[in-house]
């Protein structure tokens, strides 16, 4: 049992941090303007659902605080409260704290009490001052509900209820299934969760159906409660309560006896589009749509022997609906003609599958891929026409179930973006600056497994914006610029990649300074001037450090070199460009993804490599008129920088009479990588090259050909960077040599 509660409260958790996410996301459209009611309907539901959540598990805190969000929300959907900006700035703010209460509550099993208490008290006091004269909320801890007395009015199955207390109460009935303590579920959580929406006037347990001591299930349960409730929820809100047991319990919902009359005078009124009995109930509000779900069920099966069985009776019967009630609605049902209302068509929904299961099969897709390529060969090889068809199909056929799961793994970046929120909230009270965080192209996707390891280098870039970048309030108005520094996050897909900006309006980085620092520390030869790339890139140096000051967000050298290292190991690159008074962009280039990509085979010296197909532009024979050696080539009138993969990787054999040239485009720069041969497109299954290699620049890693022999992937930014002479890189022979033969290793025992 407790392995299941733990399993629910795991699932509870990844819910209610999605929410939250939606939640604050949802408000700063609200914030910034946006008044649709289905994007305040959304937040509403959002902060409901985590509260019914959260009764569910006993995290009062959660539920007794996020409550008083509700109610606020409430009040801004019913229009009696204006969404002002301060109020949406103050909501903001709630949505950090329910992320704290859930991992102090939820993950760390923590108590309730020291620091995050006081930021409580201070958030519902600042809530508090949109609520004039409104009922407090209920308190952070669990509220005792003491039975009244031992029903003895009802049977276990519900067959029978219990008389309305009073009047004017909502009556619950409800008989537990005997399995949900296993399924973790606490029923008292149910009553508490009902005091949220009203005041319990009459409170009894039943149970009847408990058997004697020696035949009792210590694991099962023989709970029922009768309860009376005073509220102006309605019967689906009362319904909501019980969502997560309704499958597995019987629960009876009848409203109050002075509300039956209402409902009768609805029902007659209503200009209901729908002829249908149960629609008409649900419509009117009589009626869960569960509820009928659960009647439509039951007459069916009582319909097979031929005779329908009417609905209402079933309803009637199961006691979720009166007599009078079903009597009204039969008679507006009579009254409607040619009403005819087309099925909606629902959301399919969503299935959450654990990441090394989607790892898994995408590895699967990756050998599949390989061995298709194999076949491919041998059919080639045979000459049989009718096989070299059929195995293009299914070649046709694995392309797609790539596709496909690679897609499953994509997920959009602007939910890891939304997170920098809250640490550029927590940063400006730190250094004392007025920011703001601008998101851009956040629907762009990217392969959750880069994602979630780029979200360290991305923590490190925000907060070194916020402190080193963006200069103080009065700095910047004295330079013209407003006080209120923005730092921008943005994404767009380019050439085949993803790339990723981080971008502030600061003061820009100091090339003197950056320099001179780099002189002091020996990193820039004497007597050397160095390129404005070659300055900016000192940054990423290990140690390396302008700042005046150690602070406790930076300072110490520490941070950017491993931005660096990070970004390489995703097969990466991370660029910078500033100018002075103006700001600073970091820009990361990353591949969607780690695991496929379609690539192009070239051939130098014997040995074969993979280029990116869709960073190539176009490939060209080598002019036989040039020079030998040249660095560069007129093409249609542009000058081409060159690459000699051969000279660039030391490779020795035989030369090709006459070489080819792949131009390959990077972020707008063109290069040409001079090849022996071109062997056309080859779907590549990415294979890493071990820790020896892993700062190597120019290969990115390996694949297995067709023929089962080892392939190196080119790393074609970093070579466009080598060949614009703005990175000087290049491998001894027998380096070359160690790196095929570890390739080789690398790939054997990856697929051992």
């Amino acid at each position: 049992m407790k392995a299941l509660r733990d399993q629910m409260l795991q699932t509870f958790i990844a819910e209610a941090r999605d929410l939250v996410v939606e939640m604050e996301a949802g408000l700063r459209q609200l914030r910034a303007g946006d008044r649709d009611a289905e994007l305040i309907a959304r937040i509403f539901r959002a902060a409901h659902s985590i509260k019914g959540s959260g009764g569910m598990f006993g995290l009062a805190p959660l539920v007794g605080f996020t409550h008083t969000v509700e109610s606020l929300l409430e009040r801004v959907r019913a229009g009696s409260l204006e969404p002002t900006e301060a109020l949406a700035d103050d909501l903001i703010s709630t949505c950090d704290h329910i992320s704290d209460l859930l991992e102090l509550l939820a993950v760390q099993g923590g108590v309730f009490e020291g620091e995050i208490q006081v930021r409580d008290a201070e958030l519902r006091a600042a809530l508090a001052r949109y609520s004039p004269g409104a009922e407090p909320a209920p308190a952070a801890a669990a509220p005792a509900v003491a039975p009244a007395a031992i029903g003895q009015g009802a049977a276990a199955d519900g067959a029978a209820l219990s008389t309305p207390h009073a009047g004017d109460c909502w009556h619950v009935s409800i008989r537990f299934g005997f399995d949900v303590h296993r399924q973790g579920v606490n029923p008292l959580s149910f009553v508490r969760y009902l005091e949220d929406l009203g005041e319990i006037v009459h409170f009894a347990t039943v149970v009847d159906s408990m058997p004697p001591a020696d035949e009792m299930d210590p694991e099962g349960c023989y709970l029922g409660f009768e309860i009376d409730l005073r509220t102006d929820a309605t019967k689906a809100q009362i319904a909501e309560v019980f969502e997560f047991v309704e499958d597995s319990s019987v629960i009876r919902i009848l409203p109050p006896e002075s509300s039956v009359e209402a409902y009768l005078d609805l029902i007659a009124t209503m200009p209901e589009p729908d002829g249908r009995l149960g629609e008409i109930l649900v419509n009117a509000g009589m009626l869960t749509r569960d509820e009928l779900d659960r009647g439509l069920a039951e007459q069916s099966a009582r319909s097979r022997g031929g005779a329908v069985v009417p609905l209402g009776q079933v309803l009637v019967e199961q006691q979720v609906v009166a007599a009078p009630v079903v009597d009204a609605a039969l008679d507006k049902q009579a009254k409607i003609r040619n009403a005819a209302t087309p099925p909606a068509q629902g959301d399919t929904g969503w299935v959450r599958v654990r990441a090394d299961k989607l790892d898994e099969l995408i590895n699967l897709v990756g050998e599949m891929v390989i061995a298709g390529a194999g076949a491919s060969l041998l059919a080639e090889c045979a000459g049989n026409a009718p096989l070299v068809e059929a195995q293009s199909v299914v070649s046709r056929l694995m392309e797609d179930i790539r596709d496909r799961a690679l897609r499953l793994r994509m997920v959009p970046i602007g939910e890891t973006f939304s997170r920098f929120h809250r640490v550029l909230r927590e940063v400006s009270r730190d250094v004392g600056k007025d920011l703001e965080l601008v998101i851009e192209g956040g629907d762009t996707e990217l392969d959750k497994s880069v994602v979630e390891k780029l979200a360290d280098p991305l923590m490190h870039l925000v907060r070194n914006a916020a402190d080193h970048g963006v200069e103080a309030a009065d700095v910047r108005v004295a330079n013209g610029k407003s006080a209120r520094g923005r730092i921008t996050l943005s994404a767009c897909h380019e050439a085949g990649g993803i790339v990723i900006e981080i971008r502030d309006d600061g003061a820009g980085l100091d090339r003197d300074r950056i320099l001179a620092k780099g002189r002091e520390r020996g990193l820039v030869p004497a007597g050397h001037t160095p390129s404005d790339y070659e300055i900016l890139q000192l940054i990423f140096e290990p140690g390396f450090s302008t700042a005046s000051a150690v602070t406790n967000l930076s300072g110490r050298g520490v941070g950017m070199d491993v931005v660096r290292r990070n970004i390489h190991a995703l097969r990466g690159t991370v660029d910078i460009d500033s100018e002075r008074g103006v700001g600073t962009t970091i820009r990361i280039r990353l591949p969607l993804t780690l695991a496929i990509i379609e690539g192009f085979l070239v051939s130098v010296a014997g040995s074969s490599f993979v280029l990116p197909l869709d960073m190539i532009v176009e490939c060209i024979e080598m002019p036989a008129t040039l020079p030998a050696g040249a660095g560069y080539l007129d093409l249609r009138g542009q000058p081409l920088p060159l690459l000699r993969l051969r000279d660039q990787l030391t490779l020795t054999g035989p030369r090709a009479r006459r070489e080819n040239v792949v131009v390959v485009d990077c972020a707008g720069q063109r290069a040409g990588i001079v090849v022996d041969a071109l062997l056309g497109e080859f779907q590549t299954v990415i294979k890493p090259l071990g820790r020896l290699f892993s700062g190597l620049r120019g290969i990115s890693g390996s694949t297995i050909l067709g023929t089962g022999e080892v392939a190196l992937i080119l790393d074609v930014t970093a070579l466009v960077h080598i060949a614009a002479g703005t990175e000087s890189t290049q491998l001894p022979s027998f380096v070359s040599e160690r790196l095929r033969r570890t390739a080789a290793v690398t790939v054997d025992s990856t697929l051992s």
